[in-house]
């Protein structure tokens, strides 16, 4: 490589690192400046606990016969599922009043400002799933497996919540209207519910079975409970036998397919 190529290369990164900088500030300044949102961040752990783990967890019978244990790590795959709706939405706002227009007419990068607006997320659920953790603690969950089995429990926690970040970018600018995209966030409701986070998919139809057994969601919530060593209900299908693999090769396959779509998509609006 000649001395150019490398002064261009190491001008690329650099601009690459500032651009995701200065678009991860951007985002945890609204954050700063919106404390409705933060407590509604906040807020929901709490209220899925209390709904999930009390309200409804005196009926459900799971293998182990703990139930809270069950659940938690649905729940903490749920907080990831989440990241779709506000960065769907976000996007679409952003189009739909100019500030997309506004960011791709500046010479930035726009991998770096799709990806600054990922990580800033990803910050903000370090936060919401660490203030999970110690509600799920008080209500009697407990990590059964050795802390480095735990300790990959919430790196793939978090990195299924990157990949879900890229996934609800991409729909928010495909969209491109605040009140579609917030109507279309409705339908992560199914996403979420047709699998095993709050119940074991053995008493489902078969053909819904099939459908919450392949669902990447079910193959991290597995991978989670294996890791945290908490009940589990394991059944026929290759994800659920080999959760860890199938959640890997799931957001694998599923950042890239959103992530450059949404860099292009990002690129050529309006085109």
């Amino acid at each position: 490589m000649t001395p150019d190529a490398r002064t261009g290369a190491a001008g690329g990164i650099g601009r690459l690192a500032a651009d995701t900088g200065s678009s991860a500030l951007r985002v945890l300044l609204a954050y700063r400046h919106s404390p409705g949102l933060v407590v509604a961040s906040l807020a929901v752990p709490v209220v899925l606990v209390v709904v999930f783990g009390y309200v409804l967890g005196s009926a459900m019978q799971v293998p182990g016969g703990n139930y809270r244990e069950f659940l938690m790590p649905g729940l903490f795959a749920m907080v990831a599922v989440n990241g779709i709706m506000p960065t769907m939405v976000g996007a679409a706002r952003d189009i739909g009043r100019g500030v997309t227009d506004r960011l791709r007419s500046m010479p930035v990068s726009r991998t770096g400002l799709l990806l600054g607006q990922t990580l800033a997320d990803l910050l903000v659920s370090v936060c919401v799933l660490a203030l999970m953790v110690g509600v799920g603690l008080a209500a009697g969950w407990r990590i059964r497996g050795g802390l480095a089995d735990a300790a990959g429990a919430f790196a793939l926690l978090l990195l299924f919540r990157f990949v879900m970040t890229w996934v609800g970018t991409c729909l928010g600018l495909i969209v491109g209207k605040e009140e579609t995209a917030g109507q279309l966030a409705v339908m992560v409701f199914p996403l979420a519910m047709v699998t095993n986070a709050y119940t074991p998919t053995g008493g489902m139809p078969g053909w819904l079975r099939l459908i919450a057994d392949w669902n990447p969601v079910s193959a991290v919530v597995q991978a989670c409970r294996e890791l945290f060593g908490n009940p589990a209900a394991v059944g026929p299908a290759w994800p659920l036998q080999h959760a860890v693999p199938a959640a890997l090769l799931w957001c694998a396959v599923l950042a890239a397919v959103f992530g450059p779509l949404a860099v292009r998509k990002f690129a050529t609006h309006g085109r």
